[in-house]
C-alpha cells in the first residue's frame, strides 16, 4: 500500500512540474510581446518625429521672436508769444533699465545687486512691500522664511507668496534690511516695475560722474542696464506761471489712475510721464512726441539682435499767446497790489486780454489767507474764482435793457432817485438820501455808476411800475431775462478758455422770496462771476458785439536745427460764440458812457483818476459790498479798453474783500498794469499801425 501511495504521489508531482514548466514558455512570450509592442511604438512616434515633422520641429528649437522695444523722446517745449522759453527739458545723465525676455526675479535680484556697488538712489519711498520682494527675491532667504510656515508646501505658489509676506510683515525683526540693502531694494524695485523690453529710469537725475564712469565701465555684468540721457521740465522765466502752464508726472509716478485705461489704450506705458493738469495735460497729445522704435530679436531669453527702426520724434512746441515779460510784471504788480491790501482782503486777480481775437496777452493773481496773511501765486483764480463784482456789469445791463427795448437811444432819461420798496430802501452811493436827485440818461446813469438807474430799468424789463414804498411784485422771470442778456456778453457763463478748470460763476437764489435781489443783480450786487468773464463781457463792447473765446495757445510749431521753435503745423482761428444785435445808435450810448466814466464832466463821475492814462481808455469801475467771516468788506472791479478808438487791449481785474473803506485800489492797479503793457507789449509808436488792421483780427 505504501507503495502504491509513492507511486501516486510521484506520479502527480511530475505532472505539476510539467504543468509549471508549460506556463512558464506562454508568461514569458507575452511580455516579450507587450515589450515589442511599446518598442514598435516609440519607434513609430520617433519616425513621425524625425521623418515627418523632424525639420519643422528643428525651426521651432532654434526659432528667434521679434519684437519692438520702444524708449520715450523729449517732450515738446512752451514759448511764449515772442519765442522765449517758458517751460524747456533740462537733460540729465541716467541709468537705465531695459528688461529682456523671460527675466525672473533671481536675474533681477543679481543685476540690482551689482548695480548697487556703483549707484546710490534715493530710498526715501521704499515701502514696506518693496523691502519683503527684494528679501524673498533671495533664495536662501525664502527658504528660511517657509521653513517657519506649517504646510506651506501644499498650497498653490501664488497664494505661498502671499502666506511668506504675511509671515514677514508679523515678524518685522526678521527682515531688517541694511543701509546698503535698502539701496539695492530700491534697484530692484525698479526694475521690477518694467516691463519685458520696456525701460525704466533706475536714476534720472543727480547721477554723478564717479557713478557714470563705475556703472559704464561695469555694465557688461549687468544684462539691460544702460548709461543714458533723461529730462525733466524747467522753468526758465520762474514759476509764476506754472498754474497755467501744469506739471508732468515723474516716471516714478506713471500714468494717473483716472486715465491710466485711456492711456494704455493710447500706446502709453504706465510708467511713462504725461502732463497732469492744465496746458500740459489739454496739449498731452501734441507734446508727447513719438517713441523711438527698435526691433528686437530674442532666441529663448537672449536677445540676439537689436536694430532701430525709428528714432522717434521729439514733441510738437506750444506756442502762447502770452507774453512772457509782460506776464512777469502782471504778477509782480498784482501781488503788490495784494501786499498793501490789508485787512481781511482774500485775493487779487487781473486778465489782460486783446479784444479783436481773443488772445490772453496776461493772467496774473494771488490767494491771501486773512488768518496768517500768507499770499500765494494763483493766476488760475481769474478763471475759477467767482467774485460778486459790483457796477463793473452795469454796461451789460444797460446793453440789455436797450435790446429789450425798455430804452431807446432817443428816450433813455430816467430821475435818479432813492428806491423804496416793501420797506427797503436802495439807492446809488451817491444819492443815499434823496439829496442829489437827478435825471440821467443811459450815459450819464454809466458814468455815475447809477444804482437807481439800473434798478428802474429792472423793473421796466419786469412789466413792473414802480410807485415809492410799494410791495415788490414782479415776475422772478425777471432773473432770467437780465441774466439771459449777461449771458450774451460772457458773463454767468463759461467762456470756453483753452484750460480746464473753468467755472461758470455762482448765481443767487430767484424765487419770490429773493425778488428784492432782482434789484441788486441789475447793479451787480448779486450774481458772482469770474475775472476772465469781466474781461470777455468787456472786450465783447470794444470789438462791437462779437463775444470771442479767450485762448492761450497761439500755435503749434515744430522744432528747427537749433532747438527752438520751428514751422508752423497749426494756427488757433478766433471763434466767435455769439453775437450782440444792436444798432450803432445803441452800441454809441454804452461806449459813450464808458468814455464818460474816465473822461467826463459829471462831478459824480467814477473813474477820473485813469484819465491820465494814454492812450485814453474807457471803463466800468466797480463796488460792491459783500461780507468775509462776518466781517463787512468790499470789493473793487474794474473792467476797461485801450485806446477808446480802435481798441487793442482790455485790461479787467478784482479786488474781494478789501477792507469797506477802500476806495481806489483797482484804478492804481490799472494804470500800473497799462503802463507795463504799452511798455512790455506794444509801444505807442507801433500803435496806428495795428490800430488800422484791428478789424480784420476778429472772425466774422
Amino acid at each position: 500500500m505504501k507503495n502504491f501511495f509513492s507511486r501516486v504521489t510521484q506520479h502527480q508531482t511530475s505532472r505539476n512540474k510539467t504543468s509549471t514548466t508549460a506556463q512558464i514558455p506562454f508568461r514569458m512570450n507575452f511580455l516579450f510581446i507587450i515589450v515589442g509592442l511599446l518598442f514598435a511604438a516609440l519607434i513609430a512616434q520617433l519616425a513621425y518625429l524625425q521623418i515627418l515633422h523632424g525639420t519643422q520641429l528643428k525651426a521651432e528649437v532654434s526659432r528667434t521672436d521679434s519684437t519692438v522695444e520702444t524708449n520715450n523722446v523729449q517732450r515738446g517745449m512752451i514759448f511764449d508769444s515772442t519765442g522765449r522759453v517758458l517751460v524747456g527739458n533740462k537733460t540729465h545723465q541716467a541709468i537705465s533699465y531695459t528688461k529682456g525676455v523671460n527675466v525672473m526675479a533671481p536675474d533681477m535680484y543679481r543685476t540690482a545687486n551689482r548695480l548697487g556697488e556703483y549707484l546710490t538712489v534715493p530710498t526715501g519711498s521704499l515701502t514696506r512691500r518693496n523691502r519683503a520682494d527684494y528679501f524673498l527675491a533671495s533664495a536662501a532667504r525664502a527658504k528660511q522664511v517657509k521653513a517657519n510656515i506649517p504646510g506651506i508646501n501644499n498650497v498653490a505658489q501664488s497664494d505661498a507668496y502671499d502666506k511668506e509676506l504675511q509671515y514677514l510683515y508679523a515678524h518685522p525683526s526678521e527682515f531688517k534690511l541694511s543701509h546698503q540693502q535698502k539701496n539695492n531694494a530700491m534697484i530692484y524695485a525698479r526694475m521690477s516695475g518694467a516691463y519685458s523690453l520696456s525701460t525704466t529710469y533706475i536714476k534720472e537725475t543727480g547721477v554723478t560722474s564717479r557713478e557714470l564712469a563705475e556703472v559704464g565701465e561695469h555694465l557688461g555684468e549687468m544684462p539691460g542696464v544702460k548709461v543714458g540721457t533723461s529730462w525733466t521740465r524747467d522753468y526758465p522765466y520762474g514759476s509764476s506761471l506754472k498754474s497755467i502752464l501744469g506739471t508732468v508726472s515723474s516716471e516714478k509716478i506713471g500714468l494717473p489712475d483716472n486715465k491710466v485705461n485711456q492711456y494704455l489704450a493710447q500706446g502709453y506705458s504706465r510708467n511713462d510721464s504725461v502732463g497732469q493738469s492744465y496746458l500740459e495735460e489739454q496739449y498731452e497729445p501734441v507734446l508727447r512726441g513719438s517713441k523711438s522704435q527698435t526691433d528686437v530679436e530674442v532666441s529663448g531669453t537672449k536677445i540676439m539682435k537689436e536694430v532701430k527702426r525709428y528714432g522717434g520724434q521729439k514733441g510738437d512746441n506750444l506756442q502762447l499767446t502770452i507774453n512772457a515779460g509782460f506776464q512777469k510784471k502782471l504778477q509782480s504788480l498784482v501781488r503788490q497790489a495784494e501786499g498793501g491790501a490789508g485787512g481781511v482782503s482774500t485775493g487779487t486777480y487781473a486778465v489782460v486780454m486783446n479784444p479783436n481775437n481773443g488772445a490772453i496777452i496776461g493772467m496774473a493773481g494771488v490767494d491771501r489767507n486773512p488768518s496768517n496773511q500768507k499770499i500765494t501765486n494763483n493766476a488760475l483764480g481769474a478763471i475759477n474764482n467767482s467774485i460778486t463784482m459790483g457796477s463793473v456789469v452795469k454796461g451789460a445791463m444797460v446793453s440789455g435793457a436797450l435790446m429789450d427795448g425798455v430804452i431807446t437811444p432817443s428816450n433813455n432819461t430816467l430821475t435818479d432817485m432813492p428806491i423804496t420798496v416793501g420797506g427797503t430802501k436802495k439807492a446809488s452811493w451817491f444819492n443815499k438820501n434823496g439829496g442829489q436827485n437827478m435825471a440821467v440818461n443811459a450815459s450819464t446813469a454809466l458814468e455815475v455808476s447809477s444804482n437807481s438807474y439800473m434798478m428802474q430799468l429792472a423793473m421796466k424789463e419786469a412789466g413792473f411800475k414802480y410807485s415809492e414804498g410799494a410791495a415788490l411784485t414782479m415776475n422772478p422771470n425777471i432773473f432770467n431775462i437780465m441774466r439771459g442778456y449777461f449771458n450774451q456778453f460772457g458773463l454767468g457763463v463759461k467762456t470756453g478758455i483753452d484750460l480746464p478748470g473753468e467755472t461758470t460763476g455762482l448765481q443767487g437764489a430767484t424765487t419770490k422770496k429773493h425778488l428784492g435781489n432782482a434789484l441788486d443783480e441789475a447793479f451787480g450786487n448779486y450774481d458772482a462771476y469770474t475775472t476772465i468773464q469781466v474781461a470777455q463781457y468787456m472786450s465783447t463792447i470794444a470789438n462791437g458785439g462779437y463775444r470771442i473765446q479767450p485762448h492761450i495757445l497761439s500755435s503749434i510749431r515744430g522744432t528747427n536745427k537749433n532747438g527752438g521753435l520751428g514751422t508752423v503745423k497749426a494756427t488757433v482761428t478766433p471763434k466767435v460764440l455769439n453775437y450782440i444785435d444792436m444798432t450803432p445808435a445803441q452800441r454809441k450810448l454804452v461806449t459813450e458812457g464808458l468814455y464818460d466814466v474816465v473822461h467826463g464832466t459829471n462831478t459824480w463821475k467814477t473813474g477820473g483818476e485813469l484819465d491820465t492814462i494814454k492812450p485814453e481808455i474807457s471803463a466800468k469801475t466797480g463796488t460792491a459790498q459783500t461780507f468775509y467771516k462776518g466781517t463787512e468788506t468790499v470789493t473793487l472791479s474794474l473792467a476797461s479798453y485801450a485806446p477808446s478808438t480802435h481798441p487793442q487791449v482790455v485790461v479787467a481785474l478784482a479786488m474781494p474783500n478789501l477792507d469797506y473803506n477802500a476806495e481806489d485800489n483797482n484804478m492804481k492797479l490799472a494804470k500800473s498794469i497799462y503802463q507795463a503793457y504799452w511798455d512790455t507789449v506794444q509801444s505807442t509808436s507801433t500803435l496806428k499801425s495795428s490800430t488800422n488792421s484791428a478789424s480784420t483780427h476778429v472772425v466774422q
